[in-house]
């Protein structure tokens, strides 16, 4: 029996870049990029045709950058789904691979993030569970110095494409996606912290840091588009439903957004709490955004 036919429409590394010229990506910028493949239809080509057009769009002066996060590297003590046996936590622990910026796959990011990761003269930051990768122009500028106890804060690859006037793309995926709105959540007055285990170069170990949490971004990105009107360019790139705004200026209304619409925490200087899962994630270490 023949099979249904594929269905379209038809997406193209040409047709792709001239989408994204059409939403207002423009060359020699700097863009963060957050993506689905399966929301473009059926690209010729694949998640290479993508970062290719990605390439095009931006131009030759080109900075790229993704989020490459690693949130398996998590305690599994935290794992949902599904979770594992409690007598395997210590032996998984102890066996887990650490982070190799390299080797490590970006997990649960997409595959457009990860054929970035792998391209040919992309780098990556150093943090264990949610670096980045970048390719161009100031490629090593955003990854450098990515503090291990920082994931995405002020010492984070977020700070520097910020100071870069950097322009976020949401491309097929929501602002439950936008890794870039964690930023603000390290300048609240009172950020929740919390222990986060992972595998460390000498062993296992904990650190600690801001909590993370994406559940309310949604809300928060419908609020933007209201309350700053003319901020975020809408279009379609293939089938995809594509934003495109600049990350300093979101990252600064969902400062006061969370002040507003999260009730402050113990200062931020008291006890950590008890969650240990690394990164916003479903409890396997998969991270959302």
């Amino acid at each position: 029996m023949a099979s249904e036919p594929v269905a379209g429409p038809l997406v193209t590394r040409p047709s792709l870049a001239a989408d994204l010229r059409s939403l207002g990506v423009r060359a020699g910028g700097t863009l963060l990029v957050h993506s689905s493949l399966s929301s473009l239809g059926w690209v010729n080509g694949g998640a290479v045709a993508v970062v290719q057009a990605l390439l095009d769009a931006v131009g030759p002066e080109k900075t790229l950058a993704v989020p490459a996060q690693s949130g398996a590297l998590s305690d599994p003590a935290y794992w949902e789904n599904p979770p594992i046996p409690r007598e395997w936590w210590e032996t998984v622990r102890a066996t887990m691979p650490r982070y190799d910026a390299a080797t490590t796959p970006a997990q649960h990011m997409g595959v457009i993030a990860e054929t970035v990761r792998a391209w040919p003269g992309a780098v990556r930051s150093a943090h264990p569970q949610t670096s980045f990768a970048a390719l161009g122009r100031r490629a090593a500028e955003i990854v450098e110095g990515h503090a291990a106890d920082c994931a995405l804060g002020e010492h984070s690859p977020l700070a520097r494409l910020e100071r870069l006037g950097a322009r976020v793309l949401l491309l097929g995926v929501g602002y439950d996606s936008c890794t870039a709105l964690h930023l603000a959540e390290y300048r609240t007055p009172s950020p929740v912290l919390e222990r986060r285990g992972r595998p460390g170069p000498d062993g296992w170990e904990v650190v600690t840091d801001v909590a993370l949490d994406s559940d309310d971004f949604d809300r928060l990105g419908e609020d933007l588009e209201r309350d700053r009107p003319g901020l975020v360019a809408h279009g379609r790139a293939g089938a995809a439903r594509a934003r495109l705004f600049p990350l300093a200026d979101a990252v600064a209304y969902a400062e006061g957004w969370l002040r507003e619409h999260r009730p402050a925490a113990d200062g931020g200087h008291g006890p950590a709490a008890d969650a240990v899962d690394p990164v916003p994630g479903d409890g396997t270490g998969a991270a959302r955004t």
